[in-house]
């Protein structure tokens, strides 16, 4: 009932249901009380010449299975919520039960995770249970967005490439905050400040140019002078500033898409990714299996433990 904004709602539903349960008593006592008809007891109705619909009362077993089911249902709700906001006596929740639950599964697994919880990032990725471990972490928490093999897709991080063009992943350590904590990557919309849609069309041009990219030399040059207002944060020559989450602009890695047209609808709308902490549905042993696994998926080879 937490959905509604009233607690007359849970007055309401409450009503109709104890309603509902004396309408089933109710309807049971009438059906008790009928008796076969003097005559041939029918309604009238024929079909197929000789087929007659009877009008007999509810068979015995058949009303003593309605009273057991309103007695359940009345049992039901004295233990249990279903009247409106009345919690039961038992107090029972699905949150409750789940987080029970989720508890016995963390108890269960601690011995799992025990050997690897002093186990440092380069011994856990040459470790082949641990991997096997952090690889269905991974596919249950992560691959929803960055995919299957963690290369990620539009607007969702490639988590295979190499650490200079990371923004905030470059170690295990910075990968375990990310997972614990959420992260949110923001770009306001700098249209305005960088002036007219041709100015905007040449700034998009001048990025292009620093990565090396297919570029309109006239447009990167009158764009040059434009992307000022871009280098506050990108820096003078383009290459970013990983310690405030603004990437390099010169690596060829193009997070919403690649081109002029992507560009320019960066600098007019703006960007915001947003990755949402998973700390409350992973343990930090999990999350350091996690974090391990996630680190060597941008290693060109197996790194060697010590």
């Amino acid at each position: 009932m937490s959905d509604f904004v009233h607690s007359g709602w849970g007055l309401f539903v409450a009503a109709v249901t104890v309603v509902s349960l004396l309408a089933c008593i109710g309807l049971l006592i009438i059906a008790s009380r009928r008796r076969v008809m003097a005559n041939d007891n029918t309604t009238g109705h024929v079909w197929d010449e000789d087929l007659r619909e009877l009008n007999n009362p509810l068979p015995r077993w058949w009303m003593w299975l309605f009273v057991i089911t309103v007695v359940f249902s009345a049992v039901y709700l004295a233990f249990y919520p279903g009247l409106g906001t009345n919690p039961g006596t038992l107090k029972w929740t699905s949150v409750g039960q789940f987080e029970a639950e989720q508890a016995r599964a963390t108890q269960a697994l601690a011995p799992v995770y025990a050997k690897y919880k002093d186990m440092t990032p380069e011994q856990l990725v040459v470790d082949t249970q641990a991997m096997a471990i952090g690889e269905r972490l991974f596919l249950n928490t992560c691959a929803q967005c960055h995919g299957s093999d963690g290369r990620g897709s539009k607007g969702f991080p490639d988590l295979t490439l190499p650490p200079a063009s990371r923004l905030a992943t470059e170690t295990a350590d910075q990968i375990k905050a990310v997972i614990l904590n959420g992260r949110t990557g923001a770009m306001p919309p700098m249209a305005a400040a960088v002036g007219s849609s041709e100015d905007v069309r040449n700034v998009a041009n001048y990025v292009l140019s620093l990565s090396g990219s297919a570029h309109n030399s006239v447009a990167a040059q009158l764009g040059k002078e434009k992307f000022a207002v871009c280098a506050a944060c990108h820096g003078p020559d383009g290459k970013g500033n990983k310690a405030i989450g603004a990437p390099n602009l010169t690596d060829k890695v193009w997070l919403y898409g690649w081109g002029e047209q992507a560009i320019i609808e960066a600098v007019t709308q703006g960007r915001t990714g947003v990755m949402p902490p998973q700390g409350k549905l992973l343990t930090p042993e999990q999350v350091h299996v996690l974090a391990a696994y996630a680190w060597g998926l941008r290693k060109p080879q197996k790194v060697r433990a010590d």
